[in-house]
């Protein structure tokens, strides 16, 4: 039975959604804006010269892995801060009395009880995670996760005195506060799945007087060689956790509503007495999540300007480049460290423990200057398109003025040159189509996104949990029969996106991407420009449900159809389930 009312006498097909002309019903400029122009792909950065550097947390699989040559061509996600200032300094935490007095994270109160909101009381991840999914909105899900991932600091005080600016270094006491997150015991679950391989899933390090190396055989990682290699004094780096562990997975797909850019993670597996990479910085914002044992790490300021906030990870540093840390500290199970990009770092264990962490990242290439780089190309485009004073010739003879060789003439011709084209720069800013290019950024970050992790309730109520099977010689509970009066609501806030772009408006969505960074291709559904208004309405609406009559389409044949379309797609959920089992 359809929930809420009467089946239809014959079903209508989602396929009606999609666009049924070519060029069809353009949005019109004013309420969109242009769509971006296509431009080509700028070239890869110039590989850095220097030792090899350890790949910052990512996102799993084989298009995340480091290349044969030892360099990183892609990955995670992060990036620099709005005002590009330093504000460094040591961690700090606030004392009982919520004042700050410097130094290391306050540890809980005297009575063993954390202060950090509704889901900051015990029960370990898997308690954490059960919790959050009781909460109907998933904004407020990734917000509690992230303030239980502080506790018990802010994330108020933490975005005012330590995003982007200084370490912090929140010490718990509490051993068992990451329970069920990841362990070693699911590490040599993995490996004796036969799935991973050394190079693009493992990562077999070691650092000694002053020398990084890898030490990575060739194919895949069986659980003698990988232990063998531990117990001789090697780290253990896993690039893709959430390819293999399904907690970590939902751990990430919340968080990364949270900061709307990717999350990725590694894990670091690290005997004692050892360390397992060079000092270094990286592109992102770490946290740093100490799950087993414990490790000594030092951290260090950025040396320069260029090195805060920076775009690209460095290569290994030596130990006579570094100066004095400004945060020294060891690391027990239940502990955070974050420190931003740009920030040296550099982690050991003593001889008496091993260490067992996941670094969660977030953040790369996530700048105002990221977003600038799309919106340039942009604007200048549809200067060109649109103001004849950029399609104007330049002087004939200003190459006989302008150019590094003529540099230091004093010439009325150079000066109107320069003021020329400051003008035009100006003048460009009238062009920049700002909502297009931040749409185009969101269109990455879903690419990059995990897939969301349903609920048993969520899963009920969706296409995931739908009963569609083969039975006694037949189909059974196949057709999705949606009325006018079934209830539903996005599956996620974050999981769609509409783009207008050459091609048409099309929607991006989440819920078909792989666990594996990059597997696929950006998911997306080209559509109709007229039902932009349905899926806005959807989105300003959630976490609440409406009916489907309520979706301000010209139609309701052509209500059910978006509807049915989203559903099939796993964009959409019901508030009862369509078929009773």
């Amino acid at each position: 039975m359809a929930a809420g009312g009467a089946a239809p006498r014959r079903r209508l097909s989602a396929l009606s959604v999609y666009r049924r002309a070519a060029g069809a019903g353009r949005l019109e400029r004013r309420r969109r804006g242009l769509p971006l122009p296509a431009r080509r792909e700028r070239p890869e950065a110039r590989p850095r010269r220097g030792a090899e550097r350890p790949a910052p947390p990512r996102r799993g699989g084989p298009a995340a892995a480091p290349s044969p040559d030892g360099k990183r061509r892609g990955g995670p996600a992060a990036a620099p801060s709005p005002d590009g200032k330093r504000r460094g300094g040591p961690a700090a935490a606030p004392s009982p009395d919520g004042k700050r007095r410097g130094g290391p994270a306050a540890a809980p109160s005297p009575d063993g009880k954390r202060r950090g909101g509704p889901v900051a009381e015990g029960g370990g991840v898997a308690g954490l995670l059960r919790r959050l999914g009781r909460l109907e909105d998933s904004r407020e899900r990734a917000a509690e996760l992230f303030r239980w991932l502080l506790a018990p600091v802010s994330p108020q005080e933490f975005a005012a005195q330590r995003w982007e600016q200084a370490p912090l270094l929140v010490r718990r006491g509490e051993p068992g506060y990451y329970t069920g997150l990841f362990s070693t015991g699911e590490l040599d679950a993995i490996l004796r799945s036969g799935q991973v391989c050394f190079g693009t899933h493992l990562d077999v390090t070691s650092y000694a007087e002053g020398v990084r190396e890898t030490h990575n055989p060739v194919g895949q990682a069986l659980p003698a060689v990988v232990w063998d290699f531990y117990q001789n004094g090697c780290s253990l780096r896993l690039l893709c956790p959430q390819a293999f562990s399904a907690t970590v997975w939902q751990f990430l797909s919340i968080l990364q509503e949270h900061f709307g850019s990717m999350a990725g993670a590694n894990t670091y597996l690290t005997p004692p007495g050892t360390q397992g990479f060079a000092p270094h910085y990286d592109d992102i914002e770490a946290f740093v999540l100490q799950l087993e044992g414990k490790k000594h790490w030092r951290v260090y300021s950025p040396r320069t300007e260029a090195e805060v906030l920076p775009q690209f990870s460095s290569a290994n540093l030596t130990q006579a480049e570094l100066g004095e840390p400004v945060l020294e500290a060891i690391l027990e199970a239940g502990d955070l460290l974050y420190f931003p990009r740009g920030f040296i770092h550099q982690g050991d264990c003593l001889p008496d423990a091993h260490s067992l962490h996941i670094t969660v990242s977030s953040y790369q290439r996530n700048s105002w200057g990221d977003l600038l780089e799309k919106l340039l190309p942009a604007a200048l485009q549809m200067a060109l398109e649109e103001d004849v004073e950029y399609r104007q010739g330049l002087p004939m003879d200003y190459l006989g003025y302008m150019g590094v060789a003529h540099s230091d003439m004093v010439d009325a011709r150079r000066t109107a040159f320069v003021e020329k084209v400051q003008n035009l720069i100006k003048k460009l800013i009238k062009y920049t189509p700002i909502d297009a290019a931040v749409d185009q950024r969101a269109k990455s970050f879903l690419h990059d996104c995990l897939p969301p992790v349903l609920t048993q309730s969520e899963k009920a109520l969706s296409v995931y949990g739908f009963p569609a099977r083969w039975q006694d010689g037949g189909t059974r509970d196949v057709d999705i029969v949606i009325t006018k009066d079934t209830e539903v609501r996005l599956l996620r806030h974050g999981i769609i996106r509409l783009c207008n772009e050459e091609a048409g408006v099309m929607l991006y969505y989440t819920t078909e991407n792989s666990r594996v960074y990059h597997k696929e291709e950006p998911k997306s559904l080209e559509i109709d420009p007229e039902y932009t208004d349905s899926i806005e309405f959807l989105l300003s609406s959630y976490p609440n449900h409406v009916t489907v009559d309520t979706l301000p389409c010209a139609t309701l044949e052509d209500k059910i159809s978006l509807a049915t379309l989203l559903f099939e797609k796993g964009i959409l959920t019901t508030k009862k389930p369509l078929v009773q089992v």
